[in-house]
């Protein structure tokens, strides 16, 4: 193994913040890795930050399994080098009724923003304890503070995964293990959001500027954090448009 760079994961490294993120560290000099349930579709993120002349590493991830988990977590430790981040920010926000609510997208929800998070944090803890060195941070949403009408199942699971990374952080804290968990209170520039403010009868291009969230502003958000001494850690942080009610 010749990696002598920090060595990043961000599972779930979707195309907007998942994507930011990496950027952001691979543009401080970090080995990034990132994970996807379809890798292929990883391959315009590589691109970008090779272009850029960052190192990145892809791989075929699925956060609900704990197979895949524990096998990209050690062909990183063992081919990149030691992690000095893990950020968990797998997504599932779905939105329906309750009555109309099955059991099955509540338990796909459920596992992919809460039991992913637990997997990840708890396999992170695993390499990183031992060396008494490591953050392990988790992407929340207003869903993780409050339940909203239409979320019974995303509310439940987000606020689930911010109940592990509390426990998390009282936990591992004292081992030198910075555990953090970011509350995303808005809507993010995303085509999945703009499609769905047209769906409502909105116009998402007639927005003030600034009120739909920048993923580069969420990523250097991250960034920041994971810059903070030990002695000022912030455990939770939320980040919300100057316009955005809450």
């Amino acid at each position: 193994m010749s990696q002598t760079k920090p060595v990043a994961l961000i599972v779930g490294a979707g195309d907007f913040i998942g994507a930011a993120i990496a950027k952001r560290f691979a543009a401080e000099g970090f080995a990034v890795c990132i994970g996807r349930r379809n890798a292929d579709k990883l391959e315009p993120l590589v691109a970008d930050i090779s272009a850029s002349g960052g190192t990145v590493h892809p791989y075929r991830l699925d956060a609900r399994d704990e197979e895949s988990v524990k096998q990209v977590f050690a062909e990183i430790e063992n081919t990149v080098g030691p992690l000095d981040i893990v950020i968990c920010n797998v997504g599932g926000n779905v939105r329906f009724p309750v009555r109309e609510t099955t059991s099955r997208v509540f338990r796909k929800v459920w596992e992919m923003a809460c039991f992913a998070g637990f997997l990840c944090g708890r396999e992170a803890a695993d390499y990183m304890v031992p060396r008494q060195k490591g953050s392990i941070f988790f992407t929340g949403a207003t869903a993780s503070m409050r339940g909203g009408v239409g979320y019974a199942a995303f509310a439940s699971a987000k606020a689930g995964q911010r109940a592990l990374a509390e426990s998390m952080a009282r936990e591992l804290g004292p081992q030198n293990i910075h555990v953090a968990h970011l509350v995303i209170d808005a809507g993010v520039d995303t085509h999945f959001v703009r499609e769905r403010m047209r769906e409502a009868g909105g116009d998402p291009d007639a927005l003030p500027p600034d009120t739909l969230m920048n993923p580069d502003s969420v990523a250097e958000a991250y960034w920041n954090l994971y810059r903070q001494p030990r002695d000022a850690w912030t455990f939770e942080q939320d980040l919300r448009p100057f316009g955005e009610r809450w």
